[in-house]
């Protein structure tokens, strides 16, 4: 079946996959362009969980001051190379889990930083809610509620072919004690 290029287009605009990409995963869907885009997920998933095991010891820090200089973020976010740390969709990443951090004020990166004694008193249900509100890889993307921050960046990942790691973060707000 032949494809036609509005479709590849649309797939791109909707996954950000490369055009080949896009292409071979339209040509195996025979021409869905959800199942296509639920391929795509599901391989970038698998390039990430390859990629995870490598070490990341370049990166940036990001930092986002909030309008009104009331709210400030620093986040590192860690990379396989200075090269990597430099390409436009990694720094489009870092701005944005940073601004994340600022508007949603996460106080953990993961759901494995999250004591037991915190978790003891809830159930599942609960658990999920709560990893939602206060785990930064958990929380659903400020500018694309489809989307945890964790599922962004296995994106990121997939797309640019390097582990990539959220490390760690702090966020001030004026007047605010430490938690």
């Amino acid at each position: 079946m032949a494809v036609s290029i509005e479709i590849i287009k649309q797939l791109r605009e909707l996954t950000s996959a490369s055009v080949s990409d896009c292409k071979a995963a339209l040509d195996e869907a025979k021409g869905d362009i959800y199942t296509a885009a639920e391929l795509l997920k599901k391989r970038g998933l698998e390039i990430a969980a390859k990629k995870a095991s490598r070490a990341a010891n370049q990166g940036r820090v990001e930092a986002y001051i909030h309008h009104g200089n009331k709210i400030g973020v620093l986040v590192e976010v860690n990379s396989e190379t200075d090269f990597v740390a430099r390409n436009e969709e990694f720094v489009r990443f870092t701005k944005d889990v940073a601004m994340q951090i600022a508007a949603t004020d996460p106080r953990y990166l993961k759901k494995e930083d999250v004591g037991a004694d915190v978790l003891a008193d809830l159930n599942d249900k609960q658990k999920n809610d709560f990893f939602k509100v206060n785990c930064l890889l958990s929380q659903p993307f400020i500018k694309d509620d489809k989307l945890s921050i964790g599922e962004y960046l296995t994106c990121v990942v997939a797309k640019i072919g390097e582990n990539i790691i959220v490390r760690r973060f702090c966020r001030f707000r004026l007047g605010e004690d430490e938690k």
